[in-house]
């Protein structure tokens, strides 16, 4: 990151960091993305057992690589007021807290999974496959969040490029993992979905190992040292990296986890149904790609201005992001109606699946709507590091307002299971609108503040 003077520098330069952002989250996404395929070419138990195993570990993971994704803000900011030498100190005891972090999970997953699939009503092959996809899936947590504290360190310096080329090296190696483990090559057992969760745990291995080396090795990244001179782990670095993060990981988990309720509130209804509410969700995912990559770049970019105390560039950089991706949700939603049939036949060949699927989609035109304007909010107010009272917003909009209006809808309209994702639509559209309330807050304050020193 670097300071600009006009509209036209400050779009090159989120240009610059925007789209190696946008290729390392679709290549991260592409990661479940190929294992839902590849699962639900191996058979719908298989789409189906993946489809729940996801649906339980994504908010788990999202909520606490939002603690994790504190380092974000916290390094722009530091880099932006031209405190370098205290960014080695920060990112160390974040890889601390992520290795804590991570052991944690797994010990309390260990004793939790059986009591978390036994509430879902489904067919016992699904069970035993979203249990296993989990088991296998938890032989990389480690090194996923040591991984995602090391990207977001390097993002947030500006070096988004570095995150890109380690992303594209690892995926295809993911993808031979699939290949080999769900389908039974190379000699060993066809394991179908359980072999996605094996593939994606050895890939996270692969990708910690690289970035370390890239770390460690390369200019201008091994100039702070992260891998020299360690430091004895610090409550105190710990409390404040927690301060911004817990809010931040249970705002994200709030999101999150609202699309796992209605995954476990489908359970009720067919494998086939299942089958194609997870293809419909993971394609939309895959398009929301766009507005959470321009939510990453916001809050380099955003941090960074307001580190420096320059609250008009800051503003700027706002409205040309929430721009940027009210435009490409547009487009996105454009492209969902058109190709759906493509897209739901990616996933299964079976007709019910297909026709399904392509009835969720229309739904999941609206909900990313509502996503593309909601997300780059969330990502400017986390450079401001406002994250308490944006915690308390995520969960009155998912949770109080969108999620029992889908069971209303669901049970007592002729919606059905789509009753449940007009939830979604409802809860990002109320969480949007009060993210934007605040954001104009806090713009007005921190330039009348200024105004007033």
């Amino acid at each position: 990151m670097y300071e600009t003077k006009t509209l036209s520098e400050k779009f090159k330069l989120f240009m610059v960091i925007l789209l190696p952002i946008l290729i390392t989250q679709i290549g991260m996404y592409a990661m479940n993305f190929f294992d839902t395929i590849m699962s639900g070419q191996a058979g719908a138990e298989d789409l189906a057992g993946v489809a729940i195993g996801s649906n339980i570990w994504l908010p788990v993971f999202t909520g606490l690589n939002g603690i994790m994704m504190a380092i974000s803000p916290i390094i722009a900011q530091l880099n932006g007021a031209k405190k370098e030498k205290e960014i080695p100190e920060s990112v160390k005891q974040g890889v601390y807290l992520a290795i804590v972090l991570a052991l944690l999970i797994g010990f309390i997953g260990f004793f939790l999974l059986d009591p978390i699939l036994s509430l879902f009503s489904i067919e016992e092959e699904v069970r035993y496959i979203a249990k296993y996809y989990l088991i296998t899936l938890g032989l990389g947590i480690v090194p996923l969040f040591v991984f995602n504290i090391l990207r977001s360190f390097i993002d947030a310096l500006g070096q988004t490029k570095i995150s890109m080329g380690i992303i594209l090296l690892t995926l295809p190696i993911n993808i031979v993992f699939n290949y080999v483990l769900i389908f039974g090559k190379a000699g060993l057992p066809a394991l179908g979905g359980i072999g996605a969760g094996l593939a994606s745990a050895l890939t996270y291995w692969v990708a910690c190992g690289i970035v370390v080396a890239v770390i460690h090795k390369t200019y201008p990244l091994r100039r702070y040292g992260i891998f020299s001179k360690w430091v004895k782990p610090s409550l105190k670095s710990w409390a404040e990296q927690l301060r911004i993060g817990i809010p931040i990981g249970f705002a994200i988990f709030f999101e999150t986890s609202i699309f796992a309720a209605v995954t476990f509130f489908m359970t009720v209804y067919d494998t086939y149904t299942i089958a194609a509410h997870q293809a419909a969700i993971n394609f939309a995912s895959l398009v929301y790609m766009m507005p959470l990559s321009i939510a990453f770049t916001l809050t380099i970019a955003v941090g960074f201005e307001v580190g420096a105390k320059r609250y008009e560039e800051a503003k700027t950089y706002s409205y040309m992001g929430i721009s940027l991706a009210v435009a490409m949700s547009v487009a996105a939603g454009l492209i969902l109606y058109i190709f759906d049939d493509s897209v739901a036949r990616l996933y299964s060949s079976n007709e019910e699946v297909i026709a399904l699927t392509k009835s969720f989609i229309f739904y999941a035109i609206f909900f990313q709507l509502s996503d593309g304007f909601g997300a780059p909010l969330q990502g400017i107010l986390r450079g401001y590091k406002d994250v308490n009272i944006t915690l308390v917003m995520a969960f009155v909009s998912y949770w109080v307002i969108g999620l029992p209006s889908g069971y209303l809808l669901a049970n007592y309209t002729d919606l059905g299971p789509f009753g449940y994702w007009m939830s979604l639509i409802i809860g990002l559209t109320a969480g949007a609108i009060t993210l934007l309330f605040r954001m104009l807050q806090l713009q007005r304050r921190n330039i009348q503040n200024q105004a007033n020193a």
